[in-house]
């Protein structure tokens, strides 16, 4: 075992160093190449892009780390602070104007930025009073004691809690909750995987269903803000949530065949009671509020952006939140996200991605063609990599093509752009990836194969459906 561990380990070493090498490579080589077409500021743009994708990829440093280098190469190399474009200003036929250098660094405070971290602080503070824990038992009552309806129980009240939190920190959490349920039930029954699965298939699914369940949404609606387009987080629940409802029910049906139950009853016991201390109340009304503020932004008019900033503000005003669990923020998150966004207005400065789009004569797909195009590499790259990871690099280049096909509108791009980022939230065909399939992994209630088999339904039932509702249903709620 330990000499497969080495092993292991030499072949991600392995991995790591050819992804620094060929990363810097492309950094290094690309201002130095010459491309029909292409300007030297997208050259050297093209070299940052490269780069990141295979850092991302290959993670011979973290991947947030690659997000602030692609900042820091983007304020060092294509900004009015640029160390190099001075110098070489002739090569710039386009006549490139460099943007301001805190354009980069403002990606940091992006609205989409301060969403997620309301959403960081609503979910600290749900953990932290035991909210979710408290929830749980309330939403799992109504299932009763049979075992196929205990599973919907935990995969429905999973994708609850998933919408509102991180994927991540909603599986840890029902983990602890599934694993007393399983205790009793014999290792050889299948209701033990049945639940082992039940709580990533619900937490990968539910997140899909606001623009704070997981990062890929973030990205996506990154993305349209660079074009001036703003989605309600009504309007993202209107098209989200039911596609989520109809993939959860089938595959809850899917994974139930697959692995039926012997036992014929079982009672859920979750010790719990709702905290009633002042803080504990306090932080009950500011989720009650934000999230009532978030659903209802089409009546009152006050953007989720803005909303998002009630809870971090509110939240450590009242002493609901320290320090420590402020420190305790999955930071990362944040700084991989900027990183793709300050990647997008790179791509868009330079025309580095108009260039990209100008390689290939994409009309033949059409709009719908690309939209299932990019969601079938997405969903097949999301499976290897990181679900933000891909849909950093493929919405930007998503966007360059679908806008002229849309004929400029950039309303149009809601659709497709909402698609690619749904579809890559679907790919779960293995353990790495998405962190809810290693959290459940590690409990040694399912296996591998377990994981590949209803990765393989969920990313069939996820992609089919998203195509349909995004041709039939969202026009309708747009």
């Amino acid at each position: 075992m330990l000499f497969a561990a080495m092993i292991s380990g030499s072949r991600g070493s392995a991995k790591k160093l050819a992804g620094l090498v060929l990363g810097l490579s492309a950094l290094l080589a690309m201002p130095f190449l010459s491309f029909g077409g292409l300007s030297f500021s997208g050259h050297v743009a093209l070299g940052i892009f490269v780069m990141a994708a295979v850092f991302w990829i290959t993670e011979p440093i973290p991947i947030y780390a690659t997000s602030m280098a692609v900042i820091l190469l983007q304020v060092l190399l294509l900004s009015d602070q640029s160390i190099i474009l001075e110098r070489l200003g002739p090569l710039h036929p386009e006549g490139y104007t460099a943007p301001p250098y805190v354009e980069f660094y403002s990606t940091l405070a992006n609205p989409i930025i301060i969403l997620f971290l309301g959403g960081f602080c609503l979910a600290a503070a749900a953990e932290k009073y035991r909210l979710d824990r408290n929830l749980t038992r309330v939403l799992l009552k109504p299932f009763g004691t049979r075992p196929r309806m205990v599973s919907l129980g935990v995969m429905v009240v999973t994708a609850v809690l998933s919408a509102f939190m991180s994927n991540t920190a909603t599986t840890a959490m029902m983990i602890t909750v599934a694993i007393p349920i399983v205790a009793t039930v014999s290792h050889d029954d299948p209701f033990r995987r049945l639940i082992g699965l039940s709580i990533p298939v619900g937490a990968n699914i539910g997140g899909i269903a606001t623009p704070i369940g997981t990062p890929p949404n973030a990205v996506a609606l990154a993305a349209l803000a660079r074009e001036g387009i703003t989605v309600p987080f009504s309007t993202w629940m209107l098209m989200a949530v039911p596609l989520v409802v109809v993939t959860l029910l089938l595959a809850w049906l899917g994974i139930c065949r697959m692995f039926k139950p012997r036992i014929d009853s079982f009672e859920i016991d979750i010790d719990s009671s709702f905290d009633r201390s002042p803080r504990a109340v306090a932080s009950y009304v500011v989720f009650g509020m934000t999230v009532v503020l978030w659903v209802t932004e089409k009546l009152h008019g006050i953007p989720t952006t803005v909303v998002a900033f009630i809870p971090i503000v509110l939240l450590p005003a009242i002493g609901v939140l320290e320090k420590r669990d402020i420190r305790g923020f999955s930071w990362e998150v944040l700084w991989l996200v900027a990183g793709g966004i300050s990647l997008g207005l790179s791509l868009q400065h330079t025309g580095l991605a108009v260039w990209m789009v100008s390689q290939i004569a994409w009309e033949g797909f059409g709009t719908t063609g690309l939209v299932v195009l990019f969601s079938l590499v997405g969903f097949l790259v999301a499976n290897l990599v990181s679900h933000t990871v891909s849909a950093t690099i493929l919405m930007p280049i998503a966007i360059s093509l679908v806008l002229p096909l849309a004929g400029g509108v950039a309303a149009a791009l809601i659709i497709p752009i909402a698609a690619i980022g749904v579809i890559v939230s679907y790919a779960n065909i293995l353990p790495i990836s998405t962190p809810p399939n290693a959290i459940a992994m590690s409990t040694g209630l399912i296996e591998t194969r377990d994981i590949a088999v209803s990765g393989i339904l969920v990313g069939v039932l996820g992609f089919v459906f998203t195509v349909l509702f995004a041709l039939v249903l969202w026009p309708l709620v747009l």
